[in-house]
């Protein structure tokens, strides 16, 4: 336990020094202007002590004003040096937070979409923030006093023991006992700091996700139970807080109260020895001042044992996301796939998927092949795996290679970015930015015209609504769209997936909200696209009827392959499927 506690620490101090290798020049000058500033912190008391006892044999107005001189220049350089120290410190610290916010958002858009269901907005957000903050005080407030407390104890004590060693050891009798007590607590004080950030994460999940659906809670009137569920993650935070808070005020006021017993000591023992003549006054000036230069870095040795241990449990968990390795990515001998050339032909040799920790496959041993221009419905229960088809298709999911093939190659050896920019993907939850509905349809190529981002509306019949609106194409949606209705966003979702003209256009259930004639317009309106490949899945089997092919899926596996005509004239799903719409559509 002790070999592996070791080898933490060690790693977590490797990976901080990689934090700040960029920066070690400024880091650099603020070391040095703190060893000046203690330099000079050690050498104004021998000053004082000298001035003192030269004073003391003859008095001379000239020499208290030569030295008042000198003591003034000296403490204002000090003070000049030690604000350089600080800014270059805090800067690191600034910079450093700046690069790991940066990095962890850079690093999360590599990540596939099945880690962002196993680790929660809220928790993420809580890293990149609160966590980030921890890591900047370390490197900035953390690392000042450190440096500060070293160079202080390196540079003083020597000139102690010189002035008197026995005085000395004395009055720093007991800060063995001090350093103990602050080891006895550390171990308490990291655990307490991982309790407090965990507890954080919760309650920002919480706040993230009542937010994202304040509608739902009002709609079944759960305002009361999400209150008690917030009261109750916030009381967690609270004592979780309050045990860090309690464990601090009580290590803080021992250490503080030990270095003050040096203090007491020097008075008490020092008086007793300037009466004795065994030291000067000037001797024990210097001593005394020397002394209490020692209080404030180990006074402050708590608070920056704790912004340690902060820091400490949020590099492990930031490094928790930098070690979260991509399962989709470009393989070592990927191949470029022009846009310009792709034809739309898709192939499947035996698709099997299962979903991690799933011990049953999702899709099943799929065998097709969607010739190029070719436009396919897929229909089937829910839970059929249609929706896994889908998401296979631009690699979303993690599929083995040799099982699909995009003209002729295994998409798993096609460059992800060749890939994607052949696909235009409209999932089933049509989610849109806090942004211009212009904004919302031109996400995928910001630089298209306005008569272009027109002609997708109007492709996705949603056009006329749109103009209806005060404000029209500059219209604000709200947070994933929220003010407009489902038919709305998964229209402006499919002129989104339009605009940028890709040789595949899959459409994943995106017509739900749609009313079957409007999706049938939609339908015939993509049908004019020549040469585009259309893969659309839909519960509407009016609309799936006007495909050039349906595939049915049942349990994860096609089991119908043909025509509308041809498969109501077979008995099977999909004419099950068939008798059930036309009988829903009679009641209606």
């Amino acid at each position: 336990m002790v070999s592996y506690n070791l080898f933490m620490a060690n790693r977590r101090l490797l990976t901080l020094w990689q934090y700040l290798r960029p920066h070690w020049r400024p880091t650099l000058i603020g070391v040095v202007s703190l060893f000046l500033v203690n330099a000079l912190g050690v050498y104004i008391p021998l000053l004082i002590r000298d001035s003192t006892d030269d004073l003391g044999k003859v008095f001379n107005f000239d020499k208290v004003q030569y030295y008042v001189i000198l003591l003034l220049v000296l403490t204002s350089i000090m003070w000049v040096i030690r604000m350089i120290s600080r800014l270059a410190l805090f800067g690191v610290g600034r910079q450093v937070e700046y690069e790991l916010k940066q990095r962890i958002f850079e690093h999360l858009l590599k990540l596939e979409p099945a880690y962002f269901s196993t680790n929660t907005p809220g928790d993420l957000m809580n890293r990149s923030t609160s966590d980030v903050e921890n890591i900047r005080r370390l490197v900035g407030f953390a690392l000042l006093s450190l440096v500060n407390t070293i160079f202080a104890y390196v540079l003083t004590l020597p000139v102690m023991l010189s002035i008197d060693a026995p005085l000395s050891l004395l009055a720093l009798s007991v800060y063995p006992f001090m350093l103990i007590t602050v080891q006895l607590f550390s171990g308490k004080l990291r655990d307490q700091q991982s309790d407090v950030q965990e507890r954080l994460s919760d309650l920002s999940e919480l706040i993230q996700e009542d937010i994202s659906g304040i509608a739902l809670i009002k709609i079944y009137g759960q305002e009361e139970n999400e209150r008690q569920a917030f009261r109750q993650k916030n009381n967690s935070l609270l004592q979780a807080n309050l045990n860090l808070v309690q464990t601090r005020n009580l290590l803080f006021p021992i250490v503080e109260g030990l270095t003050y017993v040096s203090l007491l000591t020097l008075l008490w023992v020092g008086g007793n020895a300037i009466l004795k003549e065994e030291i000067t006054v000037g001797d024990f000036l210097a001593l005394l001042i020397l002394i209490e230069r020692l209080v404030f870095p180990t006074a402050l040795l708590g608070f920056t044992i704790t912004a340690y241990q902060r820091g400490e449990v949020s590099i492990d968990r930031i490094e928790a996301i930098f070690q979260a390795e991509p399962r989709i990515k470009d393989h070592p001998l990927s191949l470029p796939l022009p846009k310009d050339k792709i034809k739309g032909e898709i192939k499947a040799d035996g698709l099997t998927y299962t979903y991690p920790g799933s011990t049953t496959p999702a899709l099943k041993n799929l065998h097709f092949h969607i010739h190029s221009g070719e436009k396919v419905a897929i229909v089937g229960a829910i839970g059929s795996g249609k929706s896994t088809l889908a998401n296979a298709l631009p690699r979303l999911l993690d599929i083995p290679e040799g099982q699909l093939f995009l003209d002729g190659q295994d998409i798993t050896k096609i460059s992800l970015v060749d890939l994607r920019t052949a696909i235009a993907y409209v999932p089933q939850d049509s989610f849109l930015f806090s942004t211009t509905i212009k904004d919302n349809i031109r996400y995928g190529d910001p630089l298209k015209e306005e008569i272009q981002v027109e002609a997708a509306a109007k492709q996705a019949q949603i056009q006329p609504e749109i103009l209806s609106f005060p404000q029209q194409y500059d219209t604000i949606v709200g947070e994933r769209g929220i003010t407009l209705s489902g038919g709305q966003r998964q229209r402006t979702a499919i002129a989104r997936a339009l605009i940028v003209d890709a040789p595949i256009l899959i459409l994943d259930d995106c017509l739900a909200s749609v009313d079957n004639q409007t999706a049938t317009e939609i339908l015939n309106n993509l049908s004019n696209e020549q040469g585009k490949t259309i893969i659309f899945i839909s519960h509407q089997l009016s609309a799936a009827a006007t495909a050039d092919r349906i595939f049915v899926m049942d349990k994860g596996k096609i089991v119908q392959m043909g025509t509308h005509r041809d498969l109501i004239r077979q008995a099977g799903l999909y004419q099950f499927l068939w008798q059930q719409n036309q009988l829903e559509e009679i009641l209606h």
